[in-house]
């Protein structure tokens, strides 16, 4: 329920930044191909044509929000974050065509000097108002994108700086055709474009990389390994790995524990484990921890038999012994052999003598089997 409501909250901020973005696009998209008309300025009618566009992206960036935060189902287990990071490849892509576009379109203003034309000062005024409110648009945009941790809004953010970026170099274009200057207008839009590529071209591929499950970077792997080792009783880590999805961290690392402790304290230093990370990562983590012995690390223990095949011949072993019911059996399992510890209860065996007799011939009966290292017996009050 928790998660969901954080999700839901997630949401409701994507859809508020975005829907408040749209409102200003269409304005100015609107009111710069008006005054673009009337004041004989084609780039501010190509920018607002730019602004127009953005709307599309609103759109998309609505719908992957949507949809992207809702909580994880049979089908999709880990959740449905990936159509965020999907529409942000997009987002990326779509910022690395409006850098190409607009310099394609300087590239032909400097090889076609005589399309040039000198707008009127209202162009400016409009110009310098887009610049001011998409600016404001990408400060706000960015500012919920890092808090709620969203690189689709991160890239959105971007896309709306690219706006003003554009705004800019028709600002830039119509003072310079003013002050006589034509090309200025040009050399600062292949500028503005070669920054607005890579942007894209950086958030796009972050994306990429989640997609395909680009682990974290040396820096945070070294700083889990240490966070992880400071927990009592853990001896080592390996197998440590790790991936993005959304704003989410996934991990999963076996560690390494003595190898007589009980299964149930090996489960609290997996949790101990968990919360140490959770804590450390400033974004939510799901953390999966294998406990492994010491001697799993060397020689992996797969071909030993399980209890199932062990208890039948234990039982036969003992049976020959005495008829003192065994009341727990516990085994460790230790590089290639089987450490058997069989536990009797105090009432029946008053006599530690007996107990010392009972492991000594239990020992002979196994003295033939390879896979049996050491065998002992305790004593429990119940």
């Amino acid at each position: 329920m928790m998660q969901n409501e954080e999700n839901n909250q997630r949401y409701l901020a994507i859809k508020r930044v975005t829907v408040i973005g749209a409102v200003l696009d269409l304005v100015l998209g609107l009111a710069k191909i008006g005054f673009g008309f009337i004041g004989h300025s084609h780039g501010l009618v190509a920018d607002g044509v730019h602004s127009l566009s953005d709307l599309a992206t609103d759109v998309l960036v609505i719908w992957a929000a949507r949809h992207g935060t809702q909580e994880a189902d049979e089908e999709h287990p880990y959740g449905h974050e990936r159509i965020q990071t999907i529409a942000t490849v997009l987002l990326g892509l779509a910022l690395m065509v409006v850098g190409l576009g607009i310099a394609y379109n300087a590239v032909n203003r400097l090889v076609s000097p005589e399309t040039l034309i000198t707008p009127s000062n209202a162009t400016l005024a409009v110009a310098l108002l887009s610049i001011l409110v998409k600016e404001w648009v990408y400060q706000f945009t960015i500012r919920v994108a890092n808090r709620i941790q969203s690189k689709l809004l991160k890239a959105n953010a971007w896309h709306s700086r690219s706006d003003a970026l554009s705004s800019v170099v028709v600002f830039v274009g119509i003072a310079g055709t003013m002050l006589g200057i034509d090309y200025l207008d040009a050399l600062a839009a292949i500028a503005v474009a070669a920054m607005i590529i890579h942007v894209g071209w950086r958030l796009g591929m972050d994306s990429v990389h989640e997609l395909i499950d680009t682990g974290l970077d040396k820096k945070h792997l070294d700083s889990m390994r240490n966070t992880m080792l400071s927990v009592e009783d853990v001896k080592d880590i390996h197998q440590l790995r790790t991936r993005r999805m959304g704003h989410q961290v996934f991990a999963d690392v076996h560690v390494i524990v003595a190898p007589d402790i009980s299964v149930s304290e090996g489960h609290r230093v997996s949790e101990e484990v968990e919360r140490v990370l959770t804590d450390q990562l400033d974004e939510p983590t799901d953390v999966t921890v294998h406990i492994d012995t010491e001697e799993d690390e060397k020689a992996p223990p797969v071909y030993l038999p399980l209890r199932s095949a062990l208890i039948p011949t234990l039982n036969d072993y003992w049976s020959d012994i005495c008829d003192i019911p065994i009341q727990r059996v516990s085994l460790h399992y230790r590089r290639k052999k089987i450490g058997i510890e069989l536990f009797l209860s105090v009432e029946d065996v008053p006599d530690m003598e007996k107990i010392k007799q009972y492991a000594d011939q239990l020992r002979l009966k196994y003295a033939d089997e390879d896979q049996v290292e050491t065998i002992s017996l305790g004593l429990l009050v119940q």
